[in-house]
């Protein structure tokens, strides 16, 4: 990566960041990472992840994240795995080339929060059966029977609020999502 996409610093940008403050990238970039730490995501992918995040083309190499993040390639490797496990980023490789480039995918948030009502939606379930079995009147079956109803009772509100969010995009004057080729 040359120091047109970094802005000179560790704080790499993934694309044309002539006009960046590498030093306020790479701030952005470890604040936001100790934010998603902080909240349990493990350290080195949430660093990678806030890398991606700030690219403005929402995808880095390898090359890329370890120079701007001054992390080792198995370090990235690792981050990467992870992020692709949870399905926060995507590989892809670049055409004419044997490097992969790791994507962000478009609509993140919104997708990251649909996976979660899913994962609600077996827990609730799992929940469920499990106070049929221990019996719903028994102090543990009313716990789980309690805690099903608290996850179905998210994943309406989750289902509603995703919606709005939608139709609320809309009305903002927001880029379309970013692209790989962008």
């Amino acid at each position: 990566m040359d120091e047109t996409e970094t802005g000179g610093t560790a704080g790499g940008t993934g694309g044309t960041g002539g006009d960046r403050d590498g030093e306020a990238v790479s701030r952005f970039v470890e604040r936001f990472a100790g934010q998603l730490t902080d909240a349990g995501m493990q350290r080195m992918a949430a660093r990678v992840f806030a890398a991606l995040l700030a690219s403005d083309r929402a995808s880095m190499t390898s090359a890329e994240l370890g120079a701007a993040l001054r992390i080792s390639p198995a370090a990235v490797s690792g981050a990467i795995s992870y992020l692709s496990q949870v399905g926060m980023v995507s590989r892809e490789r670049e055409p004419g080339s044997r490097r992969d480039r790791y994507v962000l995918h478009n609509e993140l948030w919104y997708e990251t929060f649909t996976r979660r009502d899913q994962v609600l939606g077996m827990f609730e379930k799992t929940l469920r059966e499990g106070a049929s079995g221990l019996g719903e009147y028994t102090a543990a079956g009313a716990r789980l029977a309690e805690t099903a109803a608290f996850f179905e009772f998210l994943q309406s509100e989750m289902h509603s609020m995703l919606h709005r969010w939608r139709a609320h995009r809309a009305t903002l004057d927001l880029p379309p999502p970013p692209t790989a080729e962008a």
